[in-house]
């Protein structure tokens, strides 16, 4: 069957019938048409809540698995922890260092959330200090240092963002408590950092339950020998931001 076609347009075997006028087929439009410049782009699909809720699982159950066992925990342990197959796992995270990635920057957004609350919260300035810490011990901070190694790419402008935010967060903990003589002056934010993420990393492969609880224990006495008047002198010189990430 012959097909009528556009003006401009010869077909062989094809004529009109009379009184009959060919014309060009005019584009349609729809409501995802613009009017200059084509089809306008469509927003990209929300992700379903479940499966935000999966991801969140999957992240918080590697981020406690990380701080116990180290990043090579298997993936099928951090499945059955997050209670997800491994499926569900591989189709948010398709390899380890997509994980890795994650955890790093659910780790520090969440560290920097800390931080802000603590300074917006509280009136004291060593009090807004103490908070921070005993806070970033409870979002596993000590999880970063043994991620942050091999091949994880520590220049991801993700990660350069958020880790800016926080160190800027905590930067300014740090010197509200010194200007307001709480905080000892042969200190930096370095050696705050330094000792936190110390302190609150047990040793891979020493799963320890109840291991929170010499955390804040041990947080506590550190936080005493960074307030005012100084009990002693320190060795060495202050850690400052620059030099952590030069060692990092």
């Amino acid at each position: 069957m012959p097909v009528s076609p556009t003006s401009g347009e010869t077909v062989p075997g094809y004529a009109p019938r009379e009184g009959v006028t060919v014309t060009s087929a005019s584009p349609s439009t729809s409501p995802s048409t613009s009017a200059v410049g084509g089809a306008a782009p469509r927003p990209a699909p929300r992700p379903r809540a479940d499966a935000l809720r999966n991801r969140e699982r999957i992240v918080t159950a590697a981020r406690e698995m990380f701080v116990e066992f180290g990043p090579e925990v298997p993936f099928d342990e951090v499945a059955r922890r997050a209670g997800v197959g491994n499926a569900t796992l591989y189709r948010h995270f398709p390899d380890r260092d997509a994980l890795i990635h994650e955890v790093v920057l659910s780790v520090m957004s969440r560290t920097t959330e800390r931080a802000l609350e603590a300074a917006a919260e509280e009136t004291d300035a060593f009090q807004a200090l103490r908070r921070f810490t005993h806070a970033a011990a409870d979002e596993r901070i000590g999880a970063l240092c043994p991620m942050l190694s091999g091949a994880f790419d520590k220049d991801h402008p993700e990660l350069l963002a958020e880790r800016g935010r926080l160190e800027e967060a905590v930067q300014a903990l740090f010197d509200r408590a010194q200007a307001a003589g709480r905080l000892r002056t042969d200190v930096a934010v370095g050696d705050l950092l330094v000792g936190l993420s110390q302190l609150t990393r047990p040793l891979p492969g020493s799963a320890c339950p109840n291991f929170d609880r010499f955390v804040h224990r041990h947080l506590q006495l550190f936080l005493d020998g960074l307030e005012t008047p100084a009990r002693s002198e320190l060795p060495g010189t202050a850690a400052t931001l620059e030099d952590l990430r030069r060692e990092l």
